[in-house]
């Protein structure tokens, strides 16, 4: 790793505090702190995010109980399923309407209600499902599902959506058509973060991208997500995970050094995660006084 502003940043804050889950939780750790729920208060479930995410996407529901849907591809191993990144996936917007229109007929013969998001994300009312236990895709993928898939009392209405789904899609046009090309089919549908109201507690955080537009709509504190390390880690693709490390430090954690160095940042804290912890470092421009510490990520690597 070429990381000098990163390193600088970790070896002046000292060390961390860090926050912990267990193997089995259903959803990883950055997903639980960014819904307050760091520590957990139930880690059997997945996050309650449906109806913040719908209100994202400028989404106007009636009142129930929300899930986010999702399109997916589940792999058949030897003898388990293992769910794939939906990263990978690449739906199109063109591909999944007529997919959405398939499974909202299913979704309607079952009284339930179905809204589009985007390509990649759906939302599912199913007021009587309130209490299923469910895991973010991010969870489950690239494991054995099994202990991941829903459970609770209308774990079978699920399965019984879930199939009648599969086996309209398994012969579609656009799954051919995705054959023929290379690409996964889309096989099924994955279902997590139910809900029945917003969530205050939920942190609004902005992407990237999104962060210098709301510098200069607002002031104060300003949390920002990073998480361009997350497909590469998810799916132990190393040389992406270094690369994209590569360009946090020269867009991110070096700028950050600057700004604490010329005071334009009174205070910083830095979140890293992997899949079960949360390291959290405290910075302040008087941090950066402590010349004689070289820089270094002992206190972010070291951390069991």
């Amino acid at each position: 790793m070429h990381t000098p502003g990163l390193a600088r940043l970790i070896a002046c804050a000292g060390s961390a505090r860090t926050q912990t889950t267990d193997d089995f939780s259903r959803a990883l750790s950055y997903e639980y702190w960014l819904a307050g729920q760091f520590p957990p208060a139930d880690k059997a479930n997945s996050p309650a995010i449906a109806w913040n995410r719908m209100q994202a996407y400028g989404l106007r529901p009636e009142a129930g109980n929300w899930y986010v849907l999702q399109p997916v591809h589940i792999h058949i191993a030897r003898d388990h399923l293992v769910l794939t990144d939906q990263r990978q996936l690449n739906i199109s917007e063109t591909e999944s309407r007529p997919l959405f229109e398939m499974a909202k007929a299913s979704c309607e013969e079952m009284g339930l209600q179905i809204l589009f998001g985007d390509a990649q994300t759906w939302f599912l009312r199913a007021d009587e499902w309130a209490g299923l236990l469910t895991a973010t895709v991010d969870a489950a993928c690239g494991h054995n599902i099994d202990i991941w898939m829903p459970k609770g009392e209308f774990e079978r209405p699920w399965r019984k959506l879930q199939n009648e789904i599969q086996m309209q899609w398994f012969t579609h046009d656009i799954n051919a058509q995705r054959e023929m090309r290379g690409a996964k089919v889309i096989n099924s549908v994955w279902i997590s973060g139910g809900a029945q109201n917003l969530d205050p507690a939920l942190k609004q955080v902005s992407t990237a991208k999104e962060y210098a537009q709301h510098l200069s709509q607002s002031q104060g504190q300003v949390p920002v997500l990073l998480n361009n390390l997350c497909e590469a880690a998810i799916n132990s693709d190393w040389a992406l995970w270094l690369d994209n490390m590569h360009e946090l430090d020269k867009n991110w954690f070096s700028p950050l050094v600057a700004g604490l160095r010329n005071k334009q940042i009174t205070s910083l804290k830095l979140n890293f995660s992997d899949a079960h912890k949360i390291a959290s470092f405290d910075l302040t421009p008087w941090s950066l006084r402590k010349f004689w510490v070289k820089p270094s990520l002992h206190h972010l690597f070291s951390i069991s």
